[in-house]
């Protein structure tokens, strides 16, 4: 009686550690088999490939809609300079991550953006996907300049398409928020970055 307990325990164990671990899957619903690597996006002003993103045909389509429901809208940035915005995002280099926080106790990705550009006179959504509707698109990362935005897709389980944004400092690296580190400086050649990083915004022209 008592080895049937624990084969139940064990077995119980093992469907709820199979969950947790299917959970952590970026998309939930979209198996492995259906994503294929890379993704072409045509926009009016251009037509650009995404070699490291593993997209599938659903999320394509969602990037094609995104596109087309309005992007590169302007900004005013005013006598704001991308230098001065840098030096505010650095300035909360180690703050912890929070889901929706904008100030020195805790902040979220969106947010050290919203705060970084609005410290400086420059109004952004609190929101990355809606801030990538801001400044014109750079589709080749190589041509990206300190003070543009990057954004990353499938960095957590949500329904939207663009789950993470951050600031551009110049070198190869970037300045966001981190849910493990906080506020910190990766490089975007970074593995984990590398195969998420969707596009850039230049909102300094």
């Amino acid at each position: 009686m008592r080895n049937s307990g624990i084969y139940f325990f064990l077995l119980v164990a093992g469907v709820l550690l199979f969950i947790a671990a299917c959970s952590h899957r970026a998309q939930p619903g979209i198996s492995d088999r259906d994503r294929s690597s890379g993704a072409t996006v045509r926009i009016p002003q251009a037509t650009f490939r995404l070699p490291d993103v593993s997209i599938s045909a659903s999320e394509r389509r969602r990037l094609e809609l995104f596109m087309e429901e309005g992007i590169e809208q302007p900004v005013a940035v005013g006598k704001a300079t991308p230098a001065a915005v840098i030096e505010t995002a650095r300035g909360y280099l180690g703050v912890p991550h929070c889901m929706g926080g904008t100030t020195t106790r805790c902040m979220d990705c969106s947010g050290l953006v919203f705060r970084a550009f609005g410290t400086n006179g420059i109004t952004l959504p609190h929101s990355s996907e809606e801030q990538a509707r801001y400044g014109r698109i750079i589709a080749d990362r190589e041509m990206l300049m300190p003070g543009d935005l990057v954004f990353f897709v499938q960095t957590y389980n949500t329904s939207r398409l663009i789950t993470h944004s951050g600031i551009f400092i110049g070198e190869g690296m970037f300045i966001h928020t981190s849910s493990r580190q906080g506020v910190t400086i990766t490089p975007l050649d970074d593995p984990y970055w590398k195969e998420r990083y969707l596009f850039g915004t230049r909102v300094f022209e």
